[in-house]
């Protein structure tokens, strides 16, 4: 049996909880490249992002100097309902796997909406309803990000409107009906109640959507609707600022117990729970101070990081919304109709991609059926029913402690527990029923998605 010095759970103190979210940018040698704008090709103004964004959230997203940010009062209580979250002790996957690894997690699904994502939903309400505005408009993948952003809404007394990726609608029914208890209105997208909804769907009939179409109709439909807003549950900087406090408070319990990891391991779909886990590690590492090998674990039908390309993008299929240069697949690129629909965007945060192109980080892409043995594993093992997202990063902390066997080094692993699956069961049904395919996209059919590219001069 391993040695239970340091406790299952590590739960830090409420008033050991962060008071700042941190902005990595400012510690950043490189800094991301400036969103442009998709007509003039300059740098994207505080002015030109105000029809679409609430005026303190676009202040934090090109913000790159300011190195803390502090949390308002009204936030913070929020978030002690459910925070601090705490740091997992997986003794009993290391004794499973019989490594001599020593493995934690940071476990994020111990609120209502099942994950992270309420860091950034609570915040971004917040901000709207300060700015006195009506109502938000957003995409949602897997259905998390939806379900917390209504939670966050319902709390704050903000209308809420979700556009969800069609394939998730259809194989997630229980998240969409937690966004309408919390009464939010849902919407499988691409739909027919936009005008680039209508344009998706006679380009491309009978698809399954994407993140790059949701967030094209968020977008127009907020735009379109005086006192509204629209806001994004991952990629933008903002929203890896939120989600800092994951990181913050991991690297506070480690601290306590002396504890430095080795390995960081996180899923990376849009880029923030991933950013928002590694980034007071990333910035010791930046500045020198200490040294951490940090992956990225993306889907293989997905694989930005892996087989992207580094260049100015849409964040939206519609290309309605400012460029980004990030690695991407092309905002043309709808992926298949897989079982991680958090993890499903074309593209990937600018920041972690230009942490990436510096080399600070790496990357590595896995098949789904993988990553349903792993948590499948985990569940067994560990007690909790990973969502499919968050399984990416056990399969690869797993395959790592299988690494130290092996060789027989201690090394000490950490990756980030996104999320409960326990509304994805129609996923782990087809697993189960042997009817769970991997899928590989073709060279042809990420050259078409790079068409999309738009021209630079």
């Amino acid at each position: 049996m391993a040695n239970k010095e340091i406790p299952y759970k590590i739960y830090l103190e409420e008033s050991e909880m962060p008071k700042y979210w941190y902005n990595l940018r400012a510690d950043m040698i490189n800094k991301p490249a400036p969103l442009l704008n998709p007509e003039t090709r300059k740098p994207m103004t505080a002015e030109e992002l105000s029809p679409v964004f609430c005026d303190a959230l676009i202040q934090q997203e090109l913000d790159e100097t300011t190195p803390y940010f502090e949390i308002p009062e009204e936030i913070l209580n929020f978030y002690k309902m459910y925070r601090p979250a705490p740091l997992v002790r997986a003794y009993c996957l290391e004794e499973k796997l019989q490594t001599p690894a020593k493995i934690y997690y940071k476990f994020e699904g111990n609120n209502t909406s099942g994950s992270h994502k309420l860091n950034s939903a609570i915040a971004q309400a917040y901000y709207a309803k300060k700015q006195g505005l009506t109502g938000v408009t957003t995409e949602t993948g897997a259905g998390q990000w939806g379900t917390a952003l209504s939670m966050a809404c319902a709390y704050l007394g903000l209308d809420c409107k979700v556009y969800m990726v069609k394939v998730s609608y259809e194989q997630k029914p229980f998240r969409r009906e937690v966004m309408r208890t919390y009464g939010a209105s849902v919407t499988p997208s691409p739909s027919m109640e936009t005008e680039v909804g209508k344009k998706i769907l006679a380009e491309h009939p009978g698809t399954t959507g994407s993140l790059g179409c949701a967030i094209s109709e968020a977008v127009e439909k907020a735009t379109s609707m005086p006192g509204y807003r629209y806001v994004l549950g991952s990629v933008l900087n903002q929203v890896m600022l939120h989600q800092t406090v994951i990181g913050l408070e991991t690297k506070t319990a480690m601290d306590k117990y002396g504890i430095k990891p080795d390995i960081i391991i996180g899923c990376a779909g849009g880029g923030s729970n991933l950013g928002g886990l590694i980034a007071p590690f990333m910035g010791e590492k930046i500045k020198g101070e200490a040294d951490y090998r940090i992956v990225a674990v993306e889907p293989e039908t997905c694989p930005s990081f892996t087989r992207g390309k580094y260049a100015y993008d849409y964040c939206d299929t519609g290309m309605i919304c400012p460029l980004a240069k990030m690695y991407t697949l092309g905002s043309g690129f709808i992926p298949a109709g897989t079982h991680s629909g958090g993890l499903r965007f074309h593209g990937m945060n600018p920041i972690l991609s230009q942490l990436y192109d510096d080399g600070l980080m790496e990357a590595v892409s896995v098949p789904q059926t993988e990553v349903f043995k792993a948590a499948e594993e985990f569940a067994r093992v560990e007690g909790i029913l990973p969502a499919p997202e968050s399984s990416h990063a056990i399969k690869v902390a797993i395959d790592e402690a299988l690494k130290c066997k092996e060789t027989g080094e201690e090394k000490t692993i950490l990756f980030g527990l996104t999320g409960t699956g326990y509304f994805d069961m129609m996923a782990y049904e087809k697993f189960h029923d042997g009817k769970m395919v991997d899928y590989t996209p073709t060279e042809e059919e990420l050259q078409k998605g790079f068409s999309y590219l738009p021209k630079m001069d």
